[in-house]
This record gives C-alpha cells, sequence and structure tokens, in this order.
C-alpha cells in the first residue's frame, strides 16, 4: 500500500449478527468520503450482538476482510469497529471543575470529562463513550465550544455509554486474531447517526431506531446532541423465526421469503399472491398466500415498534423529539414498515439511508449499511478533530464546515 492509501484509508467493521462488512473509505481531493472497497460475509459466530462463537466470527471477519482488501486494492491493517447488544447501557451525568486560568483551556476540557465520567458503574461494565451535550460557564448554558471563552466555573453534561467489559473484549480478541488492530470500538446506533440524520434533525429532536438482525438499536437526540440510547432484543431474526415456525420451513428459506415476499402492513397488499414455500426434511412444498406471510410478519414489527415507543416514553423525549423517527437497518427496508410505524407513533417516520458518499455508491446507500458508512464517517472525524479515544465532538451544526475541515486536513496530511 501506498504511503497516500496509509494516510487518508479508513477501514470500517460492522460485525453484526446476521452480516459482517468490511468497508473501505478514502477522502478524494475535495474533502467527500468515497467507499472504495466492501466485503461481506454471513456472521455465524453472533448472537444478538455479542459473540457466542470465537472460530465461527474470525472465520466471517476474515472472509469480509479479504473481500474488501481484494475491491480495494489495500492491505487493511486497523479497523473501527461497531459494537451492539442488551449488554449495553448508558445515563447522562455531569462534572464540574474550576477554570485555572480564567480561560477554559483543552486541559480544563479533559479535567471537566474526568470529572463527569466518575460516577459508579457494575464492575462488569466500562465506559465505552463519553458524548458531550452541552457546556456551561458560570450560568452561560447552551455552549458548544467553550475553549478560549472566559470565566471561573466550567460544567459539562454529558452522555455517558457503558458495555460488557467481556462482550468488548471478546469483539477486540477476534478482531486481532484476524491479523488487525482496533483503532477504536463504537456504539453502532451512535455510527449510524453519522450516516443517516441530518443536523437539522439532531437539533429538533429525532429518535434513530437502527434495526438490524439480532437487536434494535435507539438513539435520541436533541439540541445536536444526543441525550439517550437504549436497545431492544427484538429485530429481522425474530421475523425471520416467526416465519419459519407459522409455515414450518427451513430458517434459510424464511429469510429468503421474508426479503423477497414479506410486507410489514397488510392493508398494502393489492393482488393476493401465492409463494411456493420449501417442506422441511422430505415434506412437500406449500403454498402460502402473501396476506397469510404479512399476517405473520405485521405484529412482530408492531410489537417492535411499541417497544420502541414505551422506551421513549420511559425516557420522558416522546414529547421533544419535533423530526419524528429515522428508521435504519437493514430490516426497516420492508415494504410497510414506515407506514406501520407512522400508526404506530403518530409521528413522522423516514427511511434512514447513507447519503452524500462517493466511489461504490450504488452499492452503500442502503439502510443496511449505515452503520459501515457512519463507522468511515466517525473514524474521518476522530482524525480530523485529534479527539481523545472515546470521545465525540459537539457536533457541528454545518455540515460543509466539517467536510473542509476533513479536506484540509488530509491536504496537509498527504
Amino acid at each position: 500500500m501506498s504511503k497516500k492509501s496509509e494516510r487518508n484509508t479508513i477501514v470500517a467493521l460492522d460485525i453484526g449478527t446476521s452480516k459482517v462488512v468490511a468497508m473501505v473509505g478514502e477522502v478524494n481531493e475535495n474533502g467527500r468520503l468515497e467507499v472504495v472497497g466492501i466485503g461481506s460475509s454471513p456472521s455465524r459466530g453472533m448472537r444478538r450482538g455479542v459473540v457466542v462463537n470465537i472460530e465461527s466470527t474470525i472465520q466471517s471477519i476474515q472472509k469480509a476482510v479479504e473481500e474488501a482488501e481484494l475491491m480495494s486494492g489495500i492491505r487493511i491493517s486497523s479497523v473501527y469497529v461497531g459494537i451492539a447488544g442488551s449488554h449495553v447501557r448508558s445515563l447522562n451525568s455531569h462534572g464540574i471543575v474550576a477554570i485555572k486560568e480564567k480561560e477554559v483551556t483543552s486541559q480544563d476540557l479533559e479535567r471537566v470529562m474526568d470529572a463527569a465520567r466518575a460516577v459508579a458503574i457494575p464492575a462488569d461494565q466500562r465506559i465505552l463513550h463519553v458524548l458531550p451535550q452541552e457546556y456551561v460557564i458560570d450560568t452561560q448554558e447552551g455552549i458548544r465550544e467553550p475553549v478560549g471563552m472566559s470565566g471561573v466555573r466550567l460544567e459539562a453534561r454529558v452522555h455517558l455509554v457503558t458495555a460488557a467489559h467481556g462482550a468488548a473484549q471478546n469483539i477486540i480478541k477476534c478482531v486481532e486474531r484476524c491479523g488487525l488492530s482496533v483503532e477504536d470500538i463504537i456504539l453502532e446506533q451512535v455510527a449510524s447517526s453519522y450516516a443517516v440524520l441530518e443536523e437539522d434533525e439532531k437539533e429538533l429532536g429525532v429518535c434513530l431506531v437502527d434495526i438490524g438482525g439480532g437487536t434494535s438499536d435507539i438513539a435520541v437526540f436533541l439540541n445536536g446532541a444526543i441525550h439517550h440510547t437504549a436497545v431492544i432484543p427484538i429485530a429481522g431474526d425474530q421475523v425471520t423465526n416467526d416465519i419459519a415456525l407459522g409455515v414450518r420451513t427451513p430458517t434459510r428459506h424464511a429469510e429468503e421469503i421474508k426479503i423477497k415476499h414479506g410486507i410489514a402492513l397488510q392493508k398494502l397488499i393489492g393482488q393476493e399472491e401465492f409463494i411456493d414455500v420449501p417442506g422441511v426434511g422430505e415434506r412437500e412444498a406449500l403454498s402460502l398466500s402473501t396476506f397469510v406471510l404479512s399476517s405473520i410478519i405485521e405484529p412482530r414489527y408492531a410489537e417492535l415498534f411499541a417497544l420502541v415507543l414505551d422506551e421513549l416514553q420511559r425516557s420522558g423525549y416522546e414529547e421533544r423529539i419535533g423530526a419524528g423517527i429515522v428508521l435504519t437497518g437493514g430490516t426497516s427496508k420492508m415494504k410497510g414498515a414506515i407506514e406501520l410505524a407512522e400508526e404506530v407513533f403518530h409521528m413522522p417516520v423516514r427511511l434512514g439511508m447513507p447519503r452524500d458518499i462517493g466511489g461504490l455508491r450504488g452499492e452503500v446507500e442502503n439502510p443496511i449499511h449505515s452503520t459501515g458508512v457512519g463507522l468511515l464517517l466517525y473514524g474521518i472525524t476522530q482524525q480530523v478533530y485529534g479527539e481523545r479515544r472515546g470521545i465525540h465532538p459537539v457536533p457541528i451544526s454545518s455540515a460543509d464546515s466539517l467536510w473542509e475541515r476533513i479536506k484540509g486536513w488530509f491536504n496537509g496530511n498527504l
């Protein structure tokens, strides 16, 4: 790999319950992200975001990485990795420190972040992210960039995300066993937000629901910053299992039927069609109508959306998300999912897809790749801003100014 490729290449590794995707991105001379390689492999060793078989997970990672290397022509040595699962916890916290020189410095910022993360967490958990919401200097609230401002007391309000230490270590172990180093490990819905949410939505208030194979991951944004995260252990695999049990067909055929013929809202079905469903073992194939198939799928989607609504009500943010709901992830693609979600939430719902991406655009402009593209954007942002490991910069208001900084950073480092 050339010196230039080493310096401006970012690699994302999305280790999901149903698939493992490796994605190689580069920043072009205009400061835009271009996806230059992608590799995918069925995920054999994960369940609901947690490693249950190390060897199978390693094999899936190796296959995806090899495909990405072959397509991009770049040797992959380090990756940004996503993490999800029911073991993820979150809470809002704050820290207060005295401003030493009466003007906020980067050292003051680090001290107030350390104060904010000094909370009691279970022994089996580790802090994954400290996500700034806002800063307060003396009595002045709503500050995004406090460095250089004058005052006596600095307060940081943050969102802490923790994950089970063992679950995170097992993911890192699988990646390292493939001969790769982990640049950072990122909560998947946080990564997806980089790819699919608009800054205006984050300011007004929005709930991102990333529906994968094993879990549905929630992130609530207000005033440009993340305020709540949660994980619901119902997602695409449960829909597939319902179909497999309901029509008595192997899981692999149930998944294919779901993708090709599934409709999440029965009233959207026009003319009834019939599908041949392979039987189990030597049993004969059955004929299944699309109405019956939808009658299996719709209740599971309705249950999932109802659980998301319960979580929003419990968090207290339901009335504050003026921009509504954004659905993303592979399971969000099903026909009728958006319409059903609007009936359950009684607010605007849209499908979130990665945007403003060059290179393999046709391949990655798909909700199934939201986390992968988001990991690339996260990695670029971390390098440009030079932030400490695991701490995100407060989102800036203009996407264009972000890309200008990215362009300037890479031009100065090539």
